[in-house]
């Protein structure tokens, strides 16, 4: 019921709303029905959920609303988006003066009313309200975010049912939905599962994580690179959920000592959704992680990564050159594979032949041949590589470069007249060189065979509703290599925030690259053994941007935000 259920018996006790007898009994229950002995004093018509809220708010000094009393203006949803209230589970009461009063079923969440004074940026006051009130009142003032509400759901979820659903995973999301309303198999469960996955795809996140704490299930989804909390189930309803979704990924359910590794397939709203389902034992349950691959990105092309024409031509140049190693290089989550799957896609022709050797498979790409690796039957990425050159490709695509064994045959592979892409974990382009050379590359194996290198990162878009421009200080102009007095009219931009991007004033996400193009004094470089430092600073006399001088170019064109672009290469500067 709250985040802190033994202070809050401890409360109910001292106020003598409930027997000590009273108590020691749903204590007997606890460990049965995984809820919490206020829960259950509750659900067994011992103390009603009124009392409860009653005591805490005379204790706490709060005002006990009954919300069904109250008419709730239209004009709050411009006070109060739909998405904050859901995410804090308030509804807006009334404005006096610059003060926003707000219902809320858990007093004892103290991060909440905090969380929405910074979101708001005003003052904002709190009163108690039943769960069950809160949540027909976001229905109404909130509708068209009804689908996407997990506490519509709680109330159709007794500890009874708290159990693993039927195996609809085959289903569409709407199916699914539509089947759980018809009453069938553990609906509720099924139900709950189904949104939590339909609520990530409408907020355009590429990750879900279901994490058990130690009071409480969090969930919480990461848009645009930056991991954002839910509204979470009860901590009761854990074990049914992550059994749910270990169902639907196909993995051993009675399995909980071991990781576990599976894939979802599913449709939501005429769009083919792949979820890599990860799962990993922790101190207080299995940890979920499902990635979602949207089958739609596959139709990005360079023009929708975030280049600007003048790098996009050159790198379009780069990637039809007839061999060669051409490496995308950047930490995880910086978006390589995309960068590759789009270079693929642009260079896929019926006269050519491309082959990928990945682990695994992201996306099924038509036209292309692709390998999933499966290194526990000793199918890695050297015997796939050994193996698809005598399939006779013109173009290859690698994952990542791991070994000297894979970096070898693909060294050997671009010698011999195949074009060859693959990614690396390095910093910046130049670094690409050291890495390979580390690894056991011999140095004139790395000056022939290698074309490019091309760093990245991912940035923020700023959000198109709500972008607006401000006057930057002087320290955010010399920040950008601009000298203030000389440039006294430049303008910047930023997001207010508003419902559109959740208030956090950015949406979506673009690349920003460094690209390091191999010429022949690079190239005697290389076989001379000389360092990053000296690679780089010969590209940079060559033109070479580095991915901070890209990321600036984006803030002056108003793309992004100077804070993104320090964010995400801070420390990439010699």
């Amino acid at each position: 019921m709250t985040s802190n259920d033994e202070y809050v018996l401890q409360i109910l006790l001292e106020n003598q709303v409930v027997s000590k007898a009273d108590a020691d009994k749903a204590a007997l229950k606890v460990a049965g029905e995984g809820a919490s002995v206020v829960d259950i004093l509750v659900n067994t018509g011992v103390l009603s959920e009124e009392q409860v809220l009653g005591t805490l708010a005379q204790t706490f000094g709060m005002e006990f609303v009954d919300i069904s009393q109250v008419e709730l203006s239209d004009d709050l949803r411009n006070v109060l988006s739909g998405d904050l209230a859901k995410k804090f589970k308030v509804v807006p009461l009334y404005v006096a003066g610059s003060t926003l009063t707000v219902a809320m079923a858990d007093p004892m969440n103290f991060e909440t009313l905090d969380g929405l004074r910074y979101a708001l940026g005003r003052d904002v006051d709190g009163v108690i309200a039943p769960l069950k009130q809160i949540v027909t009142a976001l229905g109404m003032l909130y509708p068209e975010q009804e689908l996407s509400d997990m506490d519509s759901l709680l109330g159709e979820i007794s500890a009874g049912e708290a159990k693993g659903g039927a195996d609809q995973a085959e289903l569409g999301l709407e199916e699914q939905l539509g089947a759980a309303q018809a009453g069938e198999a553990d609906a509720p469960i099924v139900k709950l599962c189904a949104q939590i996955i339909m609520k990530a795809f409408v907020a355009r996140a590429s990750d879900i994580h279901l994490e058990p704490m130690e009071k409480h299930f969090r969930i919480r989804y990461r848009i645009d690179g930056v991991l954002h909390e839910q509204e979470p189930p009860p901590r009761r309803l854990q074990g049914a959920i992550l059994q749910r979704f270990k169902l639907m990924a196909n993995m051993k359910l009675s399995e909980k000592r071991i990781p576990q590794d599976g894939r979802i397939q599913i449709k939501v709203k005429n769009r083919e959704l792949d979820l890599r389902v990860s799962t990993v034992p922790t101190g207080h349950g299995e940890s979920i992680v499902m990635r979602i691959l949207d089958k739609q990105n596959l139709s990005l092309g360079l023009p929708e990564l975030g280049f600007l024409t003048d790098d996009q031509q050159f790198f379009e140049n780069l990637i039809t050159l007839p061999d060669g190693v051409i490496l995308v290089t950047g930490p995880t989550g910086s978006g390589k594979t995309t960068t590759l799957y789009a270079c693929l896609g642009q260079i896929n022709k019926p006269d050519r032949k491309i082959i990928t050797v990945e682990d695994p498979v992201e996306y099924q790409m038509s036209g292309i041949n692709q390998v999933h690796v499966h290194s526990d039957i000793g199918m890695t990425f050297a015997a796939a590589l050994r193996a698809i050159l005598r399939q006779a490709p013109n173009i290859v695509m690698i994952g990542e470069i791991r070994d000297i064994e894979t970096a070898s045959i693909a060294t050997e592979a671009a010698l011999t007249g195949h074009l060859v892409f693959s990614t690396l974990h390095t910093n910046d382009a130049p670094s690409a060189i050291t890495r390979l050379l580390d690894i056991g590359v011999k140095p004139f194996l790395v000056a022939s065979a290698l074309r490019a290198v091309m760093a990245q990162r991912l940035v923020r878009n700023i959000c198109n509703e709500c972008r607006e421009s401000y006057d930057p200080t002087e320290v955010e102009l010399r920040s950008l290599g601009l000298n203030p007095v000389e440039n006294p009219n430049v303008q910047l931009y930023r997001g207010h925030g508003c419902q559109r991007c959740h208030q956090g004033g950015y949406k979506g996400r673009k690349g920003i690259f460094e690209i390091f193009k191999v010429d022949d004094e690079i190239q005697r470089m290389i076989f001379e053994n000389n360092g990053a430092r000296e690679l780089r600073i010969r590209a940079r006399e060559m033109g070479m941007r580095t991915l901070r001088e890209d990321g600036v170019r984006k803030v002056l064109a108003g793309i992004t935000t100077l804070e993104e672009v320090l964010r995400v290469t801070m420390g990439d500067e010699d």
